[in-house]
């Protein structure tokens, strides 16, 4: 198997409304994209599939040491092999790797973040930096674009948390900041446990979650709107997949904000034909 058919059938099979986008991009840039996209999906999985901490770190270790031999023009990784010939077309830089690395090194570190300061700059490692590449290949020329491809890239990230809660949950994980938690009353263990515990008003547990899922959406909801704000308008066009992303996104977070409750125990998502059709919209329209 080539490199190139490696990432392709690793983007594929990750389902992510990511991959609709690529498919609108001409050759070259689909080309960069999908390699950068499963780059990330490889790192990624070192910390969801991975169970034994320490191998998980010891893997990262070796990603850290993959990307510095890769940008010495070494790659030995199908994923490094697909996307060093295109890294210096489209400005991608050995610190945009190792910042996704950074991001996922956290995950291994971190379970709980304390306030929202502090999970944006995760969600900066892991999606708002995956953001400013995806920008500059998309076909970037106006530096302020790198502005709306940061806020973008944590909404995107927002709408991860929001949709993965009980995913999350089930691997000890919670992404909410612990002082909203307290806001609104919602009790770490009733997260991890997905519901009200034994022997307690589940009434009152679904209203707690109810009202901290309604700010989260309202929340991403905004990032999306102050994150299409900062795009320029010499880039609309050249950002499109980004948009489609987007439009797909939002809709997703709608369905969860009209039953929060979901999450819980199922994974929202949209059919591959309905991504699809908003991909498209975008894509004829120009705009969501």
């Amino acid at each position: 198997m080539s490199p190139q058919d490696y990432v392709q059938q690793k983007a594929a099979a990750s389902g992510s409304s990511f991959y609709y986008a690529f498919l609108f991009l001409p050759a070259p840039r689909r080309a960069a994209i999908t390699a950068f996209y499963a780059f990330c999906r490889e790192v990624d999985d070192v910390v969801d599939e991975v169970s034994d901490p320490a191998v998980a770190q010891t893997k990262l270790g070796w990603w850290r040491k993959e990307v510095a031999q890769a940008f010495a023009g070494q790659p030995s990784h199908p994923c490094t092999q697909a996307l060093m010939p295109l890294a210096a077309t489209y400005g991608i830089e050995a610190r945009h790797l190792l910042a996704v690395i950074d991001g996922c090194q956290m995950d291994l570190e971190q379970n709980r973040y304390l306030d929202f300061p502090a999970l944006q700059r995760y969600c900066h490692l892991v999606a708002g930096i995956v953001g400013e590449v995806a920008a500059r290949i998309f076909g970037q020329t106006d530096p302020a674009t790198t502005d709306y491809a940061h806020r973008l890239g944590l909404a995107f990230q927002l709408t991860n948390i929001v949709r993965d809660v009980g995913e999350d949950a089930m691997r000890g994980r919670i992404y909410l900041p612990v002082n909203e938690l307290q806001r609104f009353d919602v009790k770490a263990h009733e997260l991890l446990k997905r519901g009200a515990a034994p022997g307690t008003d589940t009434a009152d547990f679904e209203r707690r979650f109810r009202a901290l899922m309604a700010f989260q959406c309202e929340r991403a909801l905004r990032t999306y709107d102050e994150a299409l704000a900062l795009l320029p308008v010499a880039d609309r066009r050249s950002q499109k997949p980004g948009l489609m992303m987007a439009s797909i996104y939002r809709t997703l977070l709608t369905e969860i904000a009209a039953d929060p409750l979901l999450v819980l125990n199922q994974r929202v998502s949209l059919t591959p034909l309905r991504k699809f059709w908003l991909a498209w919209k975008v894509q004829a329209l120009g705009r969501l």
